[in-house]
This record gives C-alpha cells, sequence and structure tokens, in this order.
C-alpha cells in the first residue's frame, strides 16, 4: 500500500501552507480568504507528558519538552512526542496554516530534546550530538532560521530509543519564510534511522518534495472523505429509520388481534369432545388460570430475566452474538415479549433485519404498555407446543389429559421444555418425550434449575422441586382435532345451523364469514345434542370394520348408517354416516361433484309407516281389507309382487296384517286409493325433508313444494311402498315425530353457541343461536297412536324384540335396478324414548348388491334388525320401559278393495257352535240345518275370519251366511 498521503504512515508528509496552496494564507489558521484551518486535535496542556504537541510560537520537544524559542515575534512551535521502540511514525496531519499535528506513540522510557538554535538566512543542516546528562536524553541545538528554508536533517541517537520518529514539514512563520523539517529519527544500528537502516547512513533523507505522492495523497484524502461521509450517511439513515419506525408503530392492543382460535365441539355433556375445528388447536384461557409455576417454567425455559428487562435483553443479544461469532452454538437472543410479538403479529413472520428491527420496537412499546403479566398470559396463548396444540390450554389438555390451571410443577417444566423445539427438525429430534425421551428429560431439567435458581422453586412460600419427571400422554391420531373422525359428520350440520342463525354463509353470501373459516378460526364452545353412550354404542355396532360390530368378518363393501333422535326434543343423540366426516355421509345429505345432492336411499317396505299414517288420517281403518295379490297395473313393465311371496289372505288381507307381513300389493292399492299427494303429505309433516326421483334422479325439498304439485307427475303409486330415496337422518326425524304422538319437532344438533369474553374469561352464549324447541301437533294423536299400535307387533317377528320393554318397527328391503338382488336394507323403530333408524348397503359403486359372507341376500329382518336391536337395547339403559298403544280399529273398516272369500260348506252334520261336528239324528232338521246343540245367530265362540290368520272379533255362528263384498276401486 502506498503510504504517501496516509496520515497513519510514518512516510506521511505534512501539509504546507504555502507550498501546495495556489494562495498565500494571510493567517497561520486561516485559508486565504479567511476560512479558518480545522484543526482535528487537542493541543493539551503545556506540560511535559504523554501528549504530543507542535506549535508555532511555542516549543518543540522530543519525548519532553524543548522549547524552540519565537522568531520575530511570529515563530511557531513543533512538539515531537515519545520515541519508542520498533518504528514510530509521527505524522503530521493537515492543520490550520502554520501548523502541524504530530502524535507520537509512545515508547522506552528517555527523552530526545531538540532545542532549535537561530539559524542564518538560507538552508541550515543541524548535526545532533549525544546529550549529556541521563541516559537516553539527546539534545539537538537548532538555529533560528531566516529568510528562505532551514532544514532538520536526520538526528540520530544510538541508545536513546529504538527506532525512529519522522516529521515530515512544519512551517515556521517568518518573514516569507519557512522551515522545513524533513526528518528527525532515533535509532541504533540497523534500526530504522540507524547506520545501515532505513533512512539510515546508507539510505538518502526525504528533504525533497515527490509530486506523485502529494497527489496520490490529496487522491486518497477524498477517498477517505467520501467513504466516511457515505458512512456517517449509512449511520444517520439507519438512526432514522429505526426512529421513524419506532414512533410509526402502532401497537395494537394483544385482546384485539384476531388470535386464531379452535373450535371446541363437545356432546350434550360438555364434556366428551365431539370434535376439534380450525389451523390451529387453541383455547384462550386468562393469567388468573394459568398457575404462577407454569408461568415460571416458561420464564425459566425461554427468557429468565423476562421479569427485570424491558421487552428487549440487550446483554442477551450481545453475549448471543458473542457466542456465535466465536464459535459456539447458534443462539438467538429473543425474549419473550419478542417472542409473543413474532407469532402474534402477521407481518413478523418473515425472516429479515427488518423483521428484527420491528420485532424488537414492538416488544419494547409491548413493555411499555402492558404489565409483564398481560404480556405472558397473551404469549402462553399464542405458543405452540407441539402435536397440533398452540396455547398452553391446549397442550395441557393434549400431553396430561388435564386443564391449564390443574398442571402440576412438573407438568408444567414438560410444557415449558417444548417450546424451544416441539417437532422433530432435520437436525433435532425435538424434545417431545415421546419421540425423543433422553433430550426431553435434560431439558426438562434444565428449566427445572433454572426454577431453583432464580428462587421459583425450594424457596420460601414456593414450590418444591420435583424429584421425577412426569407421565405423558401418548400422541393421538389425528389428537381429536378435525373431523378425519366417525363424529366428524356431526360438523357438518353444525354448521349447516350456524348458516340457518346468519353467523356465516355456506355459500358465499355477500357480506357474511365462510362458516369454514368461522369454525376454524372464531373460537366457539359448541355444546352438541349427541348422546356420549349412545354415540359409543352405536359406532361399536355399526362400523362395518370394527372388531366386535355387527358387519365385521361380512364382505367389505357392506356399509351401514344410522341416526337416533329424542322424539320430546328433536335432539340428534347419535349419528352415524362414515367413518370420516370429509367423507361421502350415508346417513345425510351430500353434494356430489355436480353440485347436486345425493345420499338418499330407496326405504322400500319402512316407508309404509307413512302410507299406513296417511290411510288413518284419511278415515281408513287398520282392519280394512285390502286385494294381495300380484298384478301388473296399465302402463306398467312390471308386475306388482309381494316380494316374491304370496299372501295367504290373497284378495281378502287386512291393512293391520299387511303391514306386519310387509306387503305391497295392498299398499299400491292403497296409495291409488288416497293418491300420492297425501302420502307425501303425510311423510313431509313427519320429518321427510328431502325425496329424489329415480328416473332420473332428482332431489325435492318437499318444505318447498305443494305435495299436489308432486304428485302422479313425480311419484307414482309406488311411493305408497318406498321406491324414492330419502336420508337416515329424515327418516328417523319421521319416526320421532309417530313415537311423540304427532308432535314434530325438528331433527338438530345444536344445543349452544358459545364464545368467549377474553376480558373476563367467561363465555358467554352467542346471540340468535342454540336450539328453540318449539313442538307441533303435525298429525292427529289418535293417528300416530294406531301407527304405533301396529309396528309394535313387528320387532318380535323380526328377532329384534327389545329386552323387557315394548318397541315399535318396520323392515325394509329394495331390490337394484329391478333385479332380484337386494341393494338397501333398513330396519327403523322407536319407543317412547329413542327413535332409531338403520339403512345397510354397499359402499362400493362396482358391488352395489348386498349379500352376506355365505351369499344369501340381505333384508330389513337380517343385519339390519339385528344392529337397531343392539343398538336400541344399549341406548335404552336407563330410560323407563314405554306401554305402547293398541290398535283400536278405528276409521272405515269398509273401505279397502278386499273380496271377502265363501266361507267352507259345514261338513255334513251341522256343528256345534264352536266348529266341532255334531251326530245328528236325520229327522232332527234342526240340528242338520246347523244350529247345533249350542247353535243360534251369533252363538259360537270361535271367532270367524279369513283364512290369513286376520281374525275378527266375534263370532257368527256356525250357520251358513251369505257372501258379503266391499270390492272398491
Amino acid at each position: 500500500m502506498n503510504s504517501y498521503g496516509d496520515p497513519s504512515s510514518s512516510r506521511g508528509r505534512a501539509w504546507i501552507p504555502g507550498q501546495d496552496d495556489s494562495g498565500q494564507a494571510d493567517d497561520a489558521y486561516r485559508r486565504p480568504g479567511g476560512e479558518p484551518r480545522e484543526v482535528n486535535w487537542s493541543t493539551g496542556p503545556e506540560t511535559s507528558g504523554p501528549s504530543a504537541r507542535a506549535s508555532v510560537g511555542g516549543r518543540a520537544s522530543v519525548g519532553g519538552s524543548a522549547s524552540v524559542p519565537p522568531r520575530g515575534g511570529s515563530a511557531g512551535a513543533a512538539s515531537v512526542g515519545r520515541a519508542g521502540p520498533g518504528r514510530a511514525s509521527v505524522p503530521v496531519s493537515p492543520g490550520v496554516p502554520g501548523r502541524a499535528s504530530v502524535p507520537v506513540s509512545p515508547g522506552v522510557p528517555g527523552r530526545a530534546s531538540v532545542p532549535v538554535s537561530p539559524a542564518g538566512p538560507g538552508r541550515a543542516s543541524v548535526p545532533v550530538s549525544p546529550a549529556p546528562g541521563r541516559a537516553g536524553r539527546a539534545s539537538v541545538p537548532v538555529s533560528p532560521a531566516g529568510p528562505g528554508r532551514a532544514s532538520v536533517g536526520a538526528a540520530a541517537v544510538g541508545a536513546a530509543s529504538a527506532g525512529r520518529a519522522s516529521v515530515g514539514s512544519a512551517s515556521v512563520g517568518g518573514v516569507g519564510g519557512r522551515a522545513a523539517v524533513a526528518r528527525a529519527s532515533v535509532g541504533g544500528p540497523g534500526g530504522p534511522g540507524g547506520p545501515g537502516g532505513p533512512g539510515g547512513p546508507t539510505r538518502p533523507g526525504r528533504g525533497g518534495r515527490d509530486p506523485g505522492a502529494v497527489a496520490r495523497a490529496r487522491k486518497r484524502k477524498r477517498m477517505n472523505m467520501l467513504i466516511a461521509g457515505f458512512a456517517v450517511f449509512i449511520m444517520l439513515a439507519g438512526i432514522g429509520v429505526v426512529g421513524f419506525t419506532y414512533y410509526s408503530t402502532n401497537v395494537v392492543l394483544p385482546k384485539e388481534i384476531p388470535l386464531p382460535l379452535s373450535t371446541t365441539v363437545y356432546a350434550k355433556d360438555g364434556k366428551t369432545l365431539v370434535a376439534k375445528l380450525g389451523n390451529e388447536n387453541r383455547t384462550f384461557v386468562t393469567i388468573d388460570n394459568i398457575p404462577q409455576h407454569v408461568r415460571d417454567a416458561v420464564a425459566a425455559a425461554e427468557d429468565r430475566n423476562f421479569y427485570r428487562h424491558s421487552g428487549v435483553d440487550y446483554k442477551g443479544i450481545a453475549r448471543a452474538a458473542w457466542n456465535n461469532l466465536s464459535g459456539g452454538d447458534k443462539q438467538g437472543a429473543s425474549t419473550i415479549t419478542q417472542q409473543y410479538a413474532r407469532n402474534a403479529y402477521e407481518n413478523l413472520q418473515d425472516d429479515s433485519y427488518a423483521r428484527k428491527v420491528k420485532e424488537a420496537i414492538l416488544a419494547s412499546k409491548l413493555n411499555d404498555n402492558y404489565t409483564k403479566d398481560q404480556i405472558m398470559e397473551n404469549y402462553l396463548n399464542v405458543i405452540y407446543f407441539g402435536r397440533g396444540a398452540y396455547g398452553i390450554e391446549a397442550a395441557a389438555q393434549t400431553y396430561f389429559n388435564t386443564s391449564a390451571k390443574k398442571l402440576t410443577v412438573a407438568q408444567g417444566a414438560v410444557l415449558a421444555a417444548l417450546i424451544k423445539q416441539p417437532v422433530a427438525s432435520a437436525t433435532h429430534k425435538g424434545f417431545d418425550p415421546e419421540t425423543n425421551e433422553v433430550d426431553a428429560k435434560s431439558r426438562w431439567e434444565y428449566v427445572v434449575n433454572g426454577m431453583v435458581e432464580e428462587g421459583w422453586l425450594d424457596a420460601p412460600g414456593k414450590e418444591q422441586r420435583p424429584t421425577e419427571y412426569p407421565k405423558v400422554e401418548k400422541s393421538k391420531k389425528n389428537n381429536g382435532f378435525g373431523v378425519a373422525t366417525p363424529r366428524g359428520n356431526v360438523i357438518n350440520y353444525v354448521r349447516k345451523e350456524m348458516e340457518e342463525w346468519g353467523l356465516c354463509s355456506n355459500s358465499g353470501a355477500e357480506g357474511k364469514p365462510s362458516c369454514v373459516d368461522e369454525l376454524r378460526e372464531g373460537g366457539y364452545r359448541i355444546t352438541t345434542t349427541i348422546d356420549p353412550k349412545m354415540q359409543k354404542a352405536l359406532e361399536e355396532a355399526a362400523q362395518p370394520d370394527r372388531k366386535g360390530s355387527v358387519l365385521k368378518g361380512q364382505p367389505k363393501n357392506l356399509m351401514a348408517a344410522a341416526v337416533s333422535v329424542d322424539p320430546k326434543t328433536g335432539r340428534v343423540l347419535a349419528y352415524y354416516g362414515g367413518d370420516n366426516g370429509t367423507g361421502f355421509d350415508y346417513a345425510g345429505l351430500n353434494t356430489n361433484q355436480n353440485g347436486d345432492l345425493v345420499g338418499g336411499h330407496p326405504p322400500g317396505s319402512s316407508f309404509k309407516v307413512y302410507t299406513l299414517a296417511a290411510a288413518i288420517d284419511a278415515g281408513i281403518s287398520v282392519k280394512s281389507h285390502w286385494d294381495a295379490t300380484p298384478f301388473k297395473p296399465e302402463g306398467y313393465k312390471d308386475e306388482i309382487q309381494n316380494a316374491n311371496r304370496n299372501a295367504s289372505c290373497a284378495k281378502w288381507c287386512t291393512l293391520q296384517h299387511s303391514t306386519v307381513q310387509s306387503y305391497n300389493v295392498p299398499f299400491f292399492h292403497l296409495t291409488e286409493e288416497i293418491g300420492e299427494a297425501k302420502v307425501i303429505d303425510m311423510a313431509r309433516r313427519a320429518g321427510i325433508r328431502t325425496i329424489w326421483t329415480v328416473d332420473p334422479p332428482k332431489a325435492y325439498d318437499l318444505t318447498k313444494h305443494k305435495p299436489e304439485d308432486l304428485g302422479r307427475s313425480k311419484f307414482d303409486r309406488v311411493i305408497g311402498f318406498g321406491q324414492y330415496p330419502i336420508t337416515v337422518l329424515d327418516h328417523a326425524n319421521g319416526l320421532a315425530t309417530l313415537a311423540n304422538k304427532g308432535k314434530y319437532n325438528k331433527a338438530h344438533f345444536v344445543r349452544t353457541v358459545e364464545k368467549q369474553n377474553k376480558a373476563t374469561g367467561k363465555w358467554d352464549k352467542v346471540p340468535g343461536t342454540g336450539e328453540k324447541l318449539k313442538p307441533q301437533q303435525v298429525i292427529r294423536p289418535e293417528v300416530a297412536d294406531e301407527v304405533t299400535a301396529v309396528l309394535k307387533e313387528i320387532p318380535g317377528k323380526n328377532n329384534a324384540s327389545l329386552v323387557n320393554r315394548q318397541a315399535a318397527g318396520k323392515t325394509g328391503t329394495w331390490e337394484h335396478n329391478g333385479t332380484p338382488r337386494n341393494a338397501h336394507a333398513w330396519m327403523v323403530g322407536y319407543d317412547e324414548n329413542v327413535a332409531t333408524a338403520v339403512w345397510i348397503g354397499s359402499r362400493d359403486p362396482k358391488k352395489p348388491t348386498i349379500v352376506d359372507k355365505n351369499g344369501d341376500d340381505i333384508g330389513g329382518g337380517s343385519f339390519p334388525a339385528a344392529l337397531w336391536k343392539r343398538y336400541m337395547d344399549d341406548a335404552l339403559k336407563g330410560y323407563d320401559p314405554s306401554d305402547l298403544p293398541d290398535v283400536t280399529g278405528v276409521g272405515d273398516q269398509d273401505a279397502g278393495n278386499g273380496e271377502e272369500p265363501a266361507p267352507p260348506p259345514p261338513p255334513p252334520g251341522g256343528g256345534d257352535g264352536n266348529g266341532n261336528q255334531q251326530n245328528c239324528n236325520p229327522t232332527d232338521f234342526l240340528c242338520l240345518l246347523g244350529g247345533g246343540n249350542n247353535g243360534g245367530p251369533g252363538g259360537g265362540n270361535n271367532p270367524g275370519g279369513p283364512p290369513d290368520g286376520d281374525q275378527e272379533q266375534g263370532g257368527r255362528g256356525g250357520g251358513l251366511l251369505p257372501p258379503r263384498t266391499t270390492s272398491r276401486r
């Protein structure tokens, strides 16, 4: 590096007024024009000491004080500091004209004094001789300089000191003259300034000027000034940015920050978890619900100076920086306040210097505006603890199955230890004890030790140090978070009800938030109608792949769906539509890729409960008789049959018997008699909301269409025995209405919706939400009771009788596209307490038919009946048995289209009125006419009746009666 012009170099040249300037200075401290020359170092006290000094009109000294008498009153003084071992360079900084700055580094003890004596005009050489007196002192007399130049060559003092001190040039004001001090060197042999050394006798001195060096000096000086100016600009700009950021940054109140809080959905007990919804599993808790030892554990783990610093730990920053620069483990210095700011404010999520500056500013402002407890509260509600748990409450539930306020010291330390790294990375397994037990326990010890060191444990009034690492819960699949569970489908109905209350929109309505987003981030606490005991029993019975379920071990394509409803309230008590709430819901409504509603299943004969109710409501008695023989209606391709069974009652089947035996033909005639609209209307009143046509399939909302408009044009007479699909949920709701003596309660899933008041920590009910029970008498009680009376005969005939209690029920089966193989099988039923609908079908579109492992068709009386019975027996434990009504026969008994068969001829000899043959004397005409010994009109105890077993009350005696026909079409 070129040393010319470098003020730190021994070869630097002092600026000489008049030599390099275009004009002559009119004052020793000013440039031409009167501008003062800048003085960039202090003259110091006029005493000997470590400060070097050069002055004009004063004295010159080397390491001490040697006076230089002024000449003509305008002489100056040059002081040369102390020379030390090695090479001591004495640069002379440009200053005020007439003054040379000569700082010299301290050296070994000893002084070289350079007295300056007057010199004559011209150039004067100054020899230097050893100074007498104390060792190391050499005096150099200098003659006064007259007009012209006086140069001081080289002054060598052998043992005075090692190295050399060089003075570039000094201007001594005189009468138009200058004094140039070329070099003063002090050194020994071979050293700088000594014999054989640089600047010594073997090297020429530098009393002359080098024009190139001067130019380079100027260039270097300009460059240095530019660099210095740019550095100052950057520094000032940085200070300005920081200052502007500080004063312009608005600190939002922590409670106003919309933290994404998870929504927790509970069963009706308010404790059993149904689902956790949201991107972040978080439940907000107030500081009074966080024990002090838990707060202290977090401070011990993350920020032990938390209660002492002002939001930013500058000592920690310096310590971390030194550790990182010195090759130690990489450390951060973020305080709890900074961590909170980074996690809470969205604009602090990137990794940049600007973010770090703003983070520190926000931390400082937060510390100014809030207490430590407030900052700790918000921090502990924001921070991530792993396993999907955000915040201390979710962490306590996830790792210890308890609430935050019940955490022990040991448990709190485990959670605090997790914060540093809760999940595994490419370089570390994290501090979850399930995946890294060794490091987790080591980190736990670190936290506990820190608590002791800070006086937060083992101190008066404080908890004792824990001695054992606590037991931690194993991580759960899905961690109960989300809807990928059998209970997940419940959430779809929760979302639907929230839309009905106006909280959100599922269809993107303007001005309404998305219901999905509202549930994910709204932080609601929702209590549903689900009964945890019943839900568990239903899942255990219905899940096809579950050990011990009804379908376990059967073909893999079989799928079950079931719904239970409380008849008195409409609360859905249990719901199973599949194992994943994000998949197809086999019990309810779905939307396909074309946006069409799907999800219904043909109910088959189970739909006859509504047809029967419609008939009774129309004044037709269950004792009426109907033709059950198969036939082909006009315009039909196929014959209407009774599922390939022959009805023994043929053309004289009562409606009651046809219902119990599930004959289809009588219900076809019945629907034709009363009209399809009445059947549709009765189903709608009971609770059927959606029904599909089949060719083409199209869903119709029965609440938005008049039954008479749908009639024969959309739904033909086969609606009477269940061709058209409905949902399992609607069917259960309809049965509940019948069970409740015709009072309808809308099936619903939500009891209460609450949102936390962050100021108080209490949960407040969201206005306008929650169940609104409004029972409506939609079916006359006598009609509902008569239906129930008929249906209570059915469970026993299908091996589905409940243990020690009465229940009404109905089976149903429908074939696949007119083939003889079944595709849908049902069992539905109820008592006064619970109404349940069960469906079994196929979950594989490629295998739509349902057969068991033996290849036999599955009908309503097989697996559906077994599932219904098993569940109902469990669900009704604890309920009082129901006393269901008996058949009354209310209505018109002559309303059917049945044809009464002729009575069989009496056996020879007549009878006794009880159907027993009598021995009559051939001449006993009264006996032969059939009166018998006990005969007579109305006599006899044997109730007569049709051959199908449907008995009529009262006998007709043993006499011959004319045939009775009540055929109606």
